[in-house]
């Protein structure tokens, strides 16, 4: 009995399924994407996302684990040197199933499986996306705020402006009447001199 075996058996023996899915793994990495039917794809994924973990680690430990199953040394060093860059920062989901039909024949589900980072054209689409932003119109809520931060703002000059003028005036006016009050004393003493000198000028002939 065949309890607890959910597994895909793909009718193939374990031999067999084992060699092909290294296999196949070897090639997703080699070329960065694969052409088969859905069931193998889902296979194949439960057996290359944790190899491509695995290559996070740049150890002599964890490149032979890797060649254990992959079998395949030019596989090990692509993963190593070119894939495991790129991968640095996802934490998992580093493949991408897409369906592309029903094979002709026998009419199986096919699909494009292929790493998630190597595809430029989904990567230009993004970074457009991200650059074009849309200008949206501002809510009332938005709107009342500001009309309240600009009175505030327009009191708050009101407030400080008249301490100032108030300030510099008397000063203004203080030095003025001062001024006013030296010309006005003076002419008086301008007078009262030449008064004085016209008396004595007087007297002088007088004798």
């Amino acid at each position: 009995m065949r309890h607890n075996k959910k597994f895909n058996h793909l009718g193939r023996t374990a031999s067999h399924r084992n060699a092909m899915l290294s296999n196949m793994a070897a090639s997703l990495i080699l070329h960065k994407k694969v052409v088969t039917t859905i069931a193998k794809a889902k296979a194949l994924r439960t057996i290359v996302e944790p190899l491509i973990t695995k290559s996070k680690e740049d150890t002599v430990h964890s490149r032979r684990l890797v060649f254990s199953i992959l079998q395949n040394k030019y596989a090990v060093t692509e993963l190593f040197r070119n894939v495991a860059v790129k991968i640095a920062d996802r934490p998992g989901g580093y493949t991408r199933i897409l369906k592309t039909g029903n094979r002709l024949g026998d009419n199986a589900d096919m699909c494009l499986m292929e790493l998630v980072d190597f595809n430029e054209a989904l990567l230009k689409d993004k970074q457009d996306k991200k650059a074009k932003t849309t200008r949206r119109s501002r809510t009332k809520k938005t709107k009342q705020e500001d009309t309240e931060a600009e009175v505030t703002t327009t009191k708050k000059t009101r407030k400080t402006t008249p301490k100032s003028v108030d300030t510099e005036e008397p000063m203004a006016v203080v030095s003025e009447e001062t001024t006013v009050e030296d010309v006005v004393e003076n002419p008086t003493s301008e007078t009262d001199d030449e008064k004085t000198e016209e008396s004595n000028e007087t007297e002088e002939e007088k004798k």
